[in-house]
């Protein structure tokens, strides 16, 4: 029985109630005020009549005001119940009926799909990556006003039980490319254990929060497991170990000679202040700049207008001489790294794991947490100003928030920020909508947990795709481009029509990178491209 349903039923039995109330009285009163005994059916059927208002003037007139009162009561009373009937039973019969009705099954013609488990921040990055590369999804999502919302908005979602072998058969899930698992831990293995009963060879794609809990996803029969958290904290690490180390950080080889790597522009570069085409980086480094994240926005290519701050993230192209040059540039000329140089605040899994690359790095680091466990440096809480002075706040060259938190984490990065100016501030948080909040709050670098979890669900499930890292938005992929075949990228204007640049050629086992304006694609060469996922798809569809 639905809500519905059972208003419906309480609404008629108070009803029924007050009409043999009414009756009784009426009955009662009829006799002892006036004088005149009528059956019992009868004052039924005038408390009827004057509940809904079709007369009653078989019994008009009375002659005592007692009865004359109660006749008034009962005509209150009718017209309020009558009120209390819209909202109870008119309304939702109204609203069902003009509402938007969500399937609960797709078509039977739908194959080669992803099943996404319900709808979250995790999910619509997820979808986004999905949708630039043209891959049709389902949503499976349980919760009725959910489900519609996502229908409206133009999502393919029916609205079934993601724990349900006939939910997850509605959604074709034998026809499946792959099936998504992203909830928590203990749902998530049962929705691995709903699937392979389906079917056993459809792969599943597992999201767990604790790493603990990988082996049991595995044994449920997932046949990936992710565990974002760790690859958040090696990406929050390598913003710190990039900047101060004579590592180029990731690299994608192209060649012998040629990389493509990501470079931190630190808050006491040079560069700091200037647009990309006052920085002069081609001229002073030879290296080509592909893209950009500016304030957790990438763009590629970037404007030429965009100005450098500490919280831009370079993605460039050149030989190791050249990176090595920009990685010098970029890198701070003040400051001089000392022990205590980077304080971390929070010690989870996430704090943990930046910790651990920062010892590989060979950097010394202050550790901040509530609780006092193996690892931990300073014990407190970190909105106590006298515990970051405790930490080395003042003398540190970067403070790492690790924090669960978003409130908590954009509160201390303030009390940072107010302290020490100076400090680059390297930031997590759960959901993206709280990145441009902790950009205010004075963070030079932030990562969303949701957006690296998609990251990597994509790059599971979309197999065939090179990317670069999953925490970014960029990917570097290998196609050959008929489109351009005899043309010079100069002429095909390939960074303004898609977005994306050439930053080598595979031709006849070499790998050339010098391939300017002027370059000229023969048949059989297949072009090395950097962009982002809608670039890339674009470029393959128009030269493709």
């Amino acid at each position: 029985m639905d809500d519905w349903e059972r208003r419906t039923v309480q609404y008629v039995g108070f009803v029924v109630g007050v009409v043999v109330v009414f009756s009784l009285v009426y009955d009662a009163g009829m006799s002892a005020f006036e004088g005149r005994p009528i059956p019992f059916l009868r004052a039924v059927r005038v408390v009827v009549e004057t509940f809904t208002t079709t007369g009653y003037g078989s019994d008009a007139p009375w002659s005592t005001d007692a009865m004359r009162l109660l006749v008034i009561g009962m005509d209150v009373t009718g017209v309020v119940l009558i009120f209390l009937a819209l909202p109870v039973l008119v309304f939702p019969v109204l609203e069902e009926a003009l509402s938007t009705t969500v399937p609960t099954a797709v078509d039977d013609d739908l194959s080669d799909h992803v099943v996404i488990c319900t709808h979250n921040a995790r999910a619509a990055t997820l979808i986004s990556e999905l949708n630039s590369w043209d891959q049709p999804y389902v949503i499976v999502e349980p919760d009725r006003e959910t489900a519609t919302e996502l229908y409206e908005d133009g999502h393919r979602v029916i609205h079934q039980e993601v724990v349900s072998v006939d939910g997850l058969e509605r959604a074709n899930l034998a026809d499946a490319r792959a099936v998504v698992a992203d909830i928590s831990d203990t749902v998530d293995t049962s929705i691995v254990l709903t699937a392979k009963e389906i079917d056993e060879d459809v792969p599943v794609v597992s999201v767990v929060e604790e790493p603990d809990s990988a082996r049991y996803h595995e044994l449920a029969g997932a046949d990936v497991v992710l565990s974002p958290r760790p690859l958040l904290g090696e990406s929050l690490a390598r913003k710190v170990t990039t900047g101060v180390s004579t590592d180029l950080g990731e690299a994608v080889e192209l060649g012998e000679d040629f990389d493509i790597v990501e470079l931190p522009v630190s808050r006491g570069s040079d560069l700091v202040g200037s647009t990309l085409a006052e920085s002069g980086i081609r001229e002073r480094t030879g290296v080509n700049v592909i893209g950009a994240w500016f304030r957790g926005d990438f763009q590629s290519p970037p404007p030429p207008n965009a100005r450098l701050d500490g919280s831009t993230v370079l993605l460039v192209t050149g030989r190791p001489d050249q990176l090595e040059e920009l990685r010098q540039v970029t890198s701070s000329d003040v400051r001089r790294f000392t022990s205590g140089e980077t304080v971390i605040v929070g010690y989870g899994e996430v704090g943990s794991r930046i910790g651990e690359a920062l010892e590989a790095a060979d950097i010394e680091h202050t550790v901040i947490d509530v609780e006092d466990k193996p690892g931990v440096d300073v014990v407190g809480d970190a909105t106590d100003p006298e515990v970051l002075e405790a930490a080395g706040v003042h003398g540190a060259r970067s403070v790492v928030l690790a924090l669960p938190d978003d409130t908590l984490a954009e509160f201390v990065a303030l009390i940072v920020r107010d302290h020490t100016p100076d400090t680059e501030i390297v930031a997590r948080v759960e959901q993206p909508e709280a990145m441009g909040k902790m950009y205010r709050a004075g963070a030079d670098y932030v990562l969303a947990l949701a957006s690296v979890t998609g990251r990597m669900t994509a790059s599971a499930v979309l197999d065939d795709e090179d990317v670069l890292s999953p925490d970014t938005q960029v990917d570097v992929i290998r196609t050959e481009a008929p489109g351009l075949v005899g043309r010079t990228l100069g002429d095909a204007d390939v960074r303004s029509r898609t977005g994306c640049t050439v930053v080598a050629v595979e031709r006849n086992g070499d790998v050339l990178t010098d391939v300017g304006p002027t370059f000229r694609v023969e048949a059989g060469d297949r072009l090395v491209i950097a962009g982002t996922d809608e670039g890339t798809n674009r470029f393959q569809e128009i030269l493709g």
